[in-house]
């Protein structure tokens, strides 16, 4: 795992493009979940963050717009659309076209905007205010982390690697909101 870690951070310093040599499923399966795991990690590391934010009051967490676009459907539609439909359109949109750059600097910019457009995309999530917009990169930086590696499984293994991990993660978050309602 710290393996993994480690070449996860050296490669979103210098991202280039190029696949994974490797394409045994076993090996492809571990770095998955190794990834999985991490993302989580990630997650609960940054959370005291926005606990912080909250009880400060900087930000208001319970007029987030995800919860209120969800308030009315059922458990079954939520996770459905967390964990299945909302990876497949932001795989595609953010991490499908980073590997029509072939030119290891364009590919870098390419990588960089399109982690960035994805996390900056989540900002929509929250009621925007003066608060909300100075403390969007630190609302946004789970957003930011996975998405780099969900950029890098995508270039490493293939869209459907980053799909699968895409909504294994938002599955995951889901399912531990649910649980702690």
């Amino acid at each position: 795992m710290k393996e993994t870690f480690n070449n996860v951070i050296t490669y979103i310093k210098n991202p280039v493009p190029g696949a994974d040599t490797n394409k045994d499923s076993g090996y492809r399966i571990k770095i998955f979940f190794h990834l999985f795991i991490i993302s989580i990690a990630t997650s609960i590391i940054i959370t005291p963050l926005f606990s912080l934010i909250q009880e400060l009051q900087l930000v208001d967490f319970e007029t987030h717009k995800i919860e209120e676009m969800f308030k009315d459907m059922s458990f079954i539609q939520v996770l459905l659309l967390s964990s299945v439909v909302a990876p497949i359109i932001e795989e595609t949109l953010f991490r499908a076209p980073i590997t029509i750059f072939i030119k290891p600097n364009s590919f870098k910019y390419a990588f960089y905007i399109f982690t960035l457009i994805f996390g900056f995309i989540h900002i929509s999530n929250f009621k925007i205010t003066t608060n909300v917009l100075l403390l969007s990169p630190l609302l946004i930086l789970p957003q930011l982390l996975v998405g780099g590696y969900f950029g890098y499984i995508r270039v490493k293994f293939g869209l459907l690697w980053s799909i699968l991990l895409h909504g294994s993660y938002n599955g995951f978050l889901f399912l531990m909101s649910f649980l702690f309602e």
